[in-house]
């Protein structure tokens, strides 16, 4: 008798996942003690010796509750009877800076990315599903983000990667529970100071009553085609801004004045990145400003950016530098 189709189909993910790593890879799973975490960090002690692979756990410690210590410790016990070694637990420190959300995220991807270098890891999983995508689109969506923001989380960013995006939440439970895992459910993940849990049991929900089931499924199907969309854009804004951009970090105007305006913001973009413009501070407001040297250019003077850098036309070129043009 085969295993239960949820355990199945974690565990397939898992597989799809890993497959181009080379054998003896050592892969970490990021195991938070949630179901989607939990029922991944199974799955992978599952398929990784059977793929030739070794397998450890990460669980990241805030210190932000009462008993977290206890919990980051009965994971690592658990780690062995799920065929995972190494396992740690991390304990970090989360500041305040971008809020309670983004202070937390920074300082258990740090406290990850640090854990695998030392161990030497291929690649950290992450249990991030498709309820989680559809979460990070309409979050996205409602800054006015465009196409590479709404394609979501990647399923491959740098060191980690994320085989549950095809997957719902519904189905890692499932997944524990044939396991006779018992997951552990945040507090925080019900707490409505957060903006994330107030989209996931406010707004999807009501979603889900005024059209019908299947919106999240429909939205991560939407950050699928706006990543592919997004891809191509970037590939044909990199051979632009490979074109047009002079030794000085210049843009030759007429080279940009030819392209579709969603290829020339891209490349504007990674020109005032490349001049010392910060990356995260720069808005659609600023690249809006720039390209209007090239598509209505009346002998404007400087546009300034974020991080102390300014655009400006001169002689056919868009020239970045230190913001003290005129």
């Amino acid at each position: 008798m085969g295993p239960h189709p949820a355990v199945a189909d974690v565990r397939r993910a898992v597989r799809q996942s890993l497959g181009d790593l080379p054998p003896g890879a050592l892969v970490l799973v990021a195991c938070s003690g949630g179901a989607d975490s939990l029922a991944l960090a199974a799955a992978l002690g599952f398929a990784a010796p059977r793929m030739g692979l070794r397998a450890g756990l990460l669980t990241v410690d805030h210190r932000l509750q009462d008993g977290s210590a206890a919990r980051a410790a009965d994971l690592v016990r658990l780690s062995p009877t799920l065929g995972l070694d190494p396992a740690e637990a991390l304990e970090i420190t989360v500041g305040r800076a971008g809020g309670p959300e983004a202070a937390a995220r920074d300082a258990r991807y740090a406290a990850l990315s640090a854990a695998a270098q030392r161990l030497g890891a291929a690649t950290v999983l992450l249990g991030h599903t498709m309820n989680d995508q559809a979460e990070t689109v309409l979050l996205r969506l409602a800054r006015g983000s465009g196409s590479r923001s709404l394609a979501g989380m990647p399923e491959i960013s740098g060191i980690y990667r994320r085989p549950l995006l095809q997957l719902s939440r519904k189905r890692t439970r499932e997944a524990c529970a044939a396991l006779g895992l018992r997951p552990w459910d945040d507090p925080h993940n019900t707490d409505p100071a957060y903006t994330r849990v107030r989209v996931r049991h406010d707004v999807l929900p009501v979603l889900e009553t005024a059209l019908g089931p299947g919106v999240a499924e429909a939205l991560a199907r939407t950050a699928r085609l706006c990543r592919d969309d997004a891809d191509a854009l970037d590939t044909w804004a990199d051979s632009v801004y490979t074109a047009s951009c002079g030794p000085d970090g210049g843009l030759a105007v007429a080279a940009l004045e030819g392209v579709p305006a969603a290829v020339r913001r891209r490349v504007i973009r990674r020109a005032a990145v490349s001049a010392g413009a910060s990356a995260s501070a720069l808005a659609a407001v600023h690249i809006d400003e720039v390209e209007r040297l090239v598509t209505e250019w009346r002998g404007q003077k400087a546009v300034h950016l974020p991080g102390g850098v300014g655009a400006v036309r001169r002689y056919g070129t868009l020239i970045f530098a230190v913001d003290n043009l005129s």
